[in-house]
């Protein structure tokens, strides 16, 4: 009867051992701890992508912005040019065969662009084209901006429709 005692003793305390959760395995059950390691997880992910494309979110082997002759060899070899000054601005003179989409018009208008191109933003002295080129790098566009805009443009006697006043 005692030995009956002691085997039915080993058998519930064997079974409460394999019931219960203990050490790594029963923290790693938590939801909380779980989130947690989620949320690291996607941390990495989010440091690692921002580090390979300069903290802008969009991987880009181009510089943020060029000089006028840089551009000038990327308008030569077709890169798309994007013009965001004002359509009064573009009346007056443009560099030819380049898109007209003003920079307050930018962000409801990215359906427009190319997203398997690269973008050349460009202005008239360089301030809005940094403007739209960090517009198109949120959404994930490939961009760079113009140094020195269209008036440098003309000045180096790169080609122009129309001129400046």
């Amino acid at each position: 009867m005692i030995e009956r005692i002691r085997m039915s003793r080993r058998k519930t305390t064997k079974r409460s051992s394999l019931n219960t959760r203990s050490g790594f395995s029963a923290f790693m059950r938590k939801p909380a701890v779980q989130l947690g390691v989620v949320g690291l997880v996607a941390l990495v992910i989010f440091l690692i992508a921002t580090s390979a494309s300069g903290g802008t979110g969009a991987a880009t082997g181009l510089a943020q912005e060029i000089s006028v002759d840089e551009a000038h060899q990327m308008y030569q070899d077709g890169v798309f040019v994007l013009d965001v000054r004002t359509k009064e601005e573009w009346d007056e003179y443009h560099a030819p065969n380049t898109t007209l989409i003003p920079l307050d018009q930018l962000p409801a208008r990215l359906g427009e662009l190319p997203k398997d191109q690269e973008i050349l933003v460009i202005c008239r002295s360089g301030n809005r084209s940094q403007e739209g080129r960090d517009i198109l790098l949120n959404a994930g566009f490939t961009a760079t901006s113009m140094a020195g805009g269209l008036r440098e443009w003309y000045a180096k006697g790169y080609p122009i429709e129309g001129a400046p006043q």
